[in-house]
């Protein structure tokens, strides 16, 4: 898990756990994605109030590799959605300085606000590895939405990948930019100047 993001979980452990409620949809979630084995869902479940099933939870989410961050905020979608745009608003406060630094990576300012075409889309979807899951839950796809581009393309990281990304773009129009592609790279942990090779 990226560093940034178990600063987040850390400072917001208490909050959180006054917040939430673990024990029905968002342990199984994690349990089903794959983020929480089934002896993590035991130990949660064991502790004796919500407040330490979620403090639990919350030991144990910086240990599950990179996409926990992420499949976390998809678990809190359904019944606690005021919960996840408060992280995700902390955590652009927090990333702000890191992504005024985008003139490193050398793309034009109007790039950054256009929206990929599907040249530039796929060029940037044979460019990523499995990684492509974190990057579109990020952006904010869903994981039916997932499941079907890898239902659909069985054999083909690439068509998986680019089957998400179209799917990214088209559920949100305009505001599926350069820019906004930039920030979730940051955020997944895939170095951003992979952008650079795309938008030359």
């Amino acid at each position: 898990m990226d560093p940034v993001h178990k600063e987040l979980l850390k400072n917001q452990r208490l909050h959180l756990s006054n917040q939430i409620l673990v024990s029905d949809t968002i342990v199984q979630f994690l349990y089903q994605e794959n983020i929480l084995t089934a002896s993590h869902v035991e130990e949660i479940e064991s502790q004796t109030t919500n407040k330490r099933k979620t403090l639990r939870l919350l030991d144990v989410l910086p240990t599950r590799g990179p996409r926990a961050f992420d499949t976390f905020l998809v678990s809190l979608q359904q019944e606690f959605p005021w919960v996840r745009d408060s992280l995700l608003q902390q955590l652009e406060a927090q990333q702000a300085p890191a992504l005024s630094s985008e003139d490193d990576w050398h793309i034009p300012e109007a790039v950054l606000g256009r929206v990929p075409s599907d040249r530039e889309l796929s060029r940037l979807a044979s460019l990523l590895g499995p990684e492509w899951e974190s990057l579109l839950l990020n952006l904010g796809l869903s994981t039916g939405a997932l499941f079907r581009c890898r239902a659909d393309h069985p054999h083909s990281t690439h068509g998986q990948a680019l089957a998400g990304l179209v799917k990214w773009r088209q559920s949100v129009g305009r505001a599926g930019t350069v820019g906004r592609l930039l920030e979730s790279l940051q955020a997944v942990e895939i170095h951003p100047s992979i952008l650079s090779e795309v938008f030359q």
